[in-house]
């Protein structure tokens, strides 16, 4: 009992704590994938935003800073330069009024108007015909200090982030692939790539190493960007695969302190029982000269003054008592750490028929039939002394408690995970609930049936640590209604 209730706690508190583990850790990468997928979608907005690209932080530009060269007077006029038609000013022409010219710079055209930088540039100019973007429009736009987002982005985001941009019409014809900012994809891979997101439909997904999304950009007109997110999801699965690592790691070095540190743990339990197993074999030895005085005391009692029916009744308690302890005796020894059973292999098939006719004449004698189903040759490892008494207790229960006429069934049978003895015999009905706590000690579900049947109640414990002694187990099980069967598997 010892063993088992040291195992159980092991296995409890290593259980406990490895459920506790892998719920953090399965809490943990979730919320790891779940950041990671928010910042991957919030770097797919910010690049639909702004049309298949990323904006630049702003840059300041310092005076002269655009290749233009400034005059050194207020008039605005570089001092010895040309005019647009080859005249210098030095040639004594007086410069013009610079209240009346424009002070930037002309046009390669001479038409004296400037040209307009990236920020002032509409989202729209040079636009080709048909709504596909000029050639240069996967360069990057600066934008103001002031509107540079957060979150994951920085001052590289613009230069690290990798993505390429597919678009095309509602009939899934390419119109154009801006494949400028990967490497990985070339013209020829855009056809599966534009298959997935045809196949998706508008939204995010993945594909790959890549999170996707489409977005309808004008009538008939929808865009796909792929955002290359390789090393996201490389560090995400990297951060699984070591969480369960040091969960498997965690897990056998808990169950490795529980194992040093549960004797103990449980040695006051262990302590309670080993004075409640030595108080029963004391009593038990105690209590077994005074019952034997008293047997012999009636017997002698008997020849003086003859039978008796007073003498009889206490003749009848002083057996049952004896038998009481001798059972409680058996009980506690089998309860011990090592119990007293000499094992060696023997032939199960005939010491089972053996028992089992001894209950025969018994058995028709009570009005139940004896089925036996026992074929020969079958042989277990174990005590033959204790199995024989698990059978004799087995049919004994069954006779004391089939209904009258009931047939009384024992059969043997090896199967895939040993030998497997069953016993069944018809009974009143029960509640399936006490079917477990028939193996109790002094417990029965019925108190009147006690009395009319004789026994103590610890038949059935006694079964059940033979079995369990065997490495075995036994159940009790109503397959229908006003039937209970016993089923004991023994390992062979």
């Amino acid at each position: 009992m010892i063993k088992r209730l040291r195992a159980r706690f092991i296995r409890i508190a290593t259980l406990s704590v490895a459920v506790v583990m892998l719920l953090l850790t399965v809490a943990v990468n979730a919320a790891n994938f779940i950041s990671t997928d928010s910042d991957l979608t919030e770097t797919l907005e910010l690049i639909c935003g702004n049309e298949g690209t990323i904006p630049l932080p702003a840059q300041e530009t310092a005076p002269g800073a655009s290749g233009e060269e400034t005059a050194p007077n207020s008039s605005g006029a570089a001092d010895g330069s040309d005019t647009a038609d080859g005249s210098g000013t030095s040639g004594g022409e007086a410069a013009p009024d610079s209240s009346n010219q424009d002070a930037s710079p002309s046009t390669a055209d001479g038409s004296g108007s400037a040209a307009p930088s990236l920020e002032e540039a509409p989202p729209d100019a040079g636009s080709a015909p048909g709504g596909a973007p000029p050639d240069d429009a996967a360069v990057p736009r600066p934008v103001p200090a002031g509107q540079r987002r957060g979150g994951p982005f920085t001052a590289e985001t613009p230069f690290s982030t990798r993505f390429f941009v597919l678009r095309y019409d509602d009939g899934g014809t390419l119109v154009q692939a801006d494949l400028d900012r990967i490497a990985s994809v070339t013209q020829d891979d855009t056809d599966e790539f534009l298959a997935a997101a045809l196949a998706h439909g508008e939204g995010d997904g993945y594909y790959g190493s890549y999170k996707f999304r489409v977005v309808r950009t004008g009538e008939n007109r929808r865009m796909a960007v792929f955002l290359d997110c390789y090393q996201e999801l490389r560090a995400v699965r990297a951060v699984a695969v070591w969480s369960l690592l040091a969960d498997g790691a965690c897990i056998a070095l808990v169950y490795l302190l529980v194992v040093l540190c549960s004797r103990r743990a449980i040695d006051p339990v262990v302590r309670s029982a080993e004075r409640q197993k030595q108080f029963i074999t004391d009593a038990g030895h105690e209590l077994k000269t005074p019952i034997t005085v008293i047997a012999t005391s009636l017997k002698v009692l008997e020849m003086e003054v003859g039978r008796q029916k007073w003498i009889d009744k206490a003749q009848a308690q002083t057996e049952k008592l004896g038998a009481l302890v001798n059972s409680l005796v058996t009980l506690s020894r089998m309860d011990e750490e090592e119990p007293p059973l000499t094992f060696s292999n023997f032939d199960m098939s005939a010491a089972v028929l053996e028992t089992a006719e001894s209950f025969r004449d018994s058995a028709e004698t009570a009005g139940h039939p004896l089925a036996l189903d026992v074929p020969s040759g079958l042989t277990v490892r174990g005590d033959e002394a204790a199995i024989r008494q698990l059978v004799s207790i087995l049919l004994d229960n069954a006779l004391k408690y089939a209904l009258p006429g009931g047939i009384v069934s024992l059969s043997l049978r090896r199967e895939r995970h040993g030998i497997v003895l069953c016993s069944s015999n018809p009974c009143a009905p029960m509640d399936p609930a006490d079917l477990p706590r028939l193996f109790d000690r002094f417990y029965r579900p019925d108190k009147s049936r006690s009395s009319a049947t004789g026994g103590f109640g610890v038949g059935l414990s006694i079964a059940q640590s033979v079995a369990q002694a065997h490495g075995g187990s036994i159940r009790a099980e109503c397959p229908a209604e006003g039937t209970i069967v016993f089923t004991v598997t023994l390992k062979s």
